[in-house]
């Protein structure tokens, strides 16, 4: 088979990608439906052919020297695969939000003006390692009628060539075309800037995966960009909180899963509320494999921790690391949360509803929490089954975006021959 360079494979999947976009928009919830319960199907039927590709991908990682939290990201398990198919169903019974009427304006002349919900078109999505978003990104894209262009990280290369596979196997027995999923499989940075750029046929470009990459298509692409964002979550406890809450919360937003984007990356405390526990919450920490780096009194108490720098408390870790720092009050947390946030989840332990509603209400994040861990800003926790991403930017879609969010509005407006004065 003759190679094709890598501008025509761009551009060649691109102009697929619109057609079926085409065919999509006419399509049915039940037909729609259809292709996701083959597609959820298919993936446990072809199990151990994608754990097989996924091994060569952590082999390749591991030769490369990948920190162990971007190995997790790319690890597949049959447990993993059995959730991700899990998740498909779960958009089966979804509402189908293309078609959904959101306003009706009677006009006195007549005429009949609807807003509905349509299909955004062809979606662009380039991410990192996680060969999971594979199926969220096509599924989501699927259920909305929208095609989709997917380009992964050379990280996770095999593993998601096995998923388009099995997706288009499903496909083939369905009314949705082959075309309705593509990867671009070359992952150079060219082929990257050349969906930046690829406005003839992408309608919006959604990147996922480091704060360097987001920023990269942020700043270079000439493509509409649905934004989701790095996670450097905060925990706050403030002077009243329950000592075995606060414990268990934190325990959870870091140790649980490190290398994903909700986990707890810095630790906020009331000075005297870190009298009275500080010692004992850092040591519980520490006894589960968390290192700290911190302030001069949170290495007064812990000897093993190590001095926090400001680009420290900037950093989103994921790993088995966190920053901490004793604050005064739930003013000077809300101003730290402020200036290091990357904007995504961000909680509040706390047992004085008024600071509660203080934290909450002025922070600026796209989830905030009153007692409860940042674990479960996540699409399937949330009731959205898979998500696209987490969007962190105020347009268009904010938080774990699901179903609406791969949606834009038209209008439909219904006459009998009405003319404007």
């Amino acid at each position: 088979m003759t190679n094709i360079s890598t501008e025509s494979e761009v551009l060649l999947k691109g102009n697929l990608a619109k057609k079926a976009s085409t065919i999509l928009n006419m399509k049915t919830t039940e037909e729609k439906n259809d292709a996701l319960s083959k597609i959820a199907n298919q993936l446990l039927i072809d199990q151990a052919e994608i754990l097989s590709e996924n091994e060569k991908d952590i082999a390749s990682g591991k030769e490369k020297g990948l920190s162990d939290s971007i190995l997790d990201r790319i690890l597949l398990t049959e447990s993993r695969i059995n959730a991700m198919a899990e998740a498909v169903k779960q958009l089966i019974e979804l509402k189908d939000p293309v078609g959904e009427i959101l306003e009706t304006i009677q006009k006195e002349n007549g005429l009949k003006i609807e807003k509905k919900r349509v299909p955004l078109g062809v979606i662009g999505m380039i991410y990192e390692a996680r060969p999971n978003v594979t199926i969220d990104a096509a599924t989501l894209c699927l259920k909305t009628g929208n095609a989709v262009i997917l380009r992964g990280s050379s990280s996770a290369k095999h593993s998601n060539k096995a998923l388009v596979k099995s997706i288009h196997r499903a496909l083939e027995n369905t009314t949705l075309p082959l075309t309705s999923v593509q990867l671009i499989e070359d992952t150079r940075h060219e082929t990257a800037k050349e969906l930046f750029n690829l406005n003839e046929y992408l309608d919006v470009l959604i990147p996922r995966g480091s704060k360097a990459l987001i920023d990269l298509v942020v700043k270079e692409s000439t493509v509409p960009v649905l934004e989701t964002g790095a996670g450097n979550c905060h925990i706050y406890v403030d002077y009243n909180a329950q000592y075995n809450m606060a414990e268990t919360i934190l325990l959870n937003a870091k140790t649980q899963r490190p290398s994903v984007c909700n986990a707890a990356e810095n630790l906020l405390i009331q000075k005297e509320w870190f009298v009275d526990n500080g010692e004992k919450l850092l040591l519980t920490l520490h006894e589960h494999g968390v290192s700290v780096i911190g302030d001069e009194k949170v290495c007064e108490v812990l000897p093993s921790a190590t001095r926090a720098t400001e680009e420290d408390y900037a950093t989103e870790h994921l790993s088995l690391t966190i920053s901490v720092k004793v604050v005064d009050n739930v003013d000077k947390a809300i101003e730290h949360v402020n200036k290091y946030s990357t904007k995504h989840s961000e909680a509040i332990i706390t047992e004085d509803v008024i600071n509660a509603a203080n934290f909450l209400n002025n922070v600026d994040a796209a989830a905030v929490y009153h007692n409860a861990s940042t674990r479960f800003t996540d699409g399937f926790e949330f009731g959205y089954g898979a998500e696209i991403g987490i969007s962190t930017q105020k347009l268009h879609a904010r938080g774990p975006m699901g179903l609406p969010a791969l949606t834009s509005s038209k209008y439909f407006v219904y006459g009998n021959g009405q003319v404007r004065n």
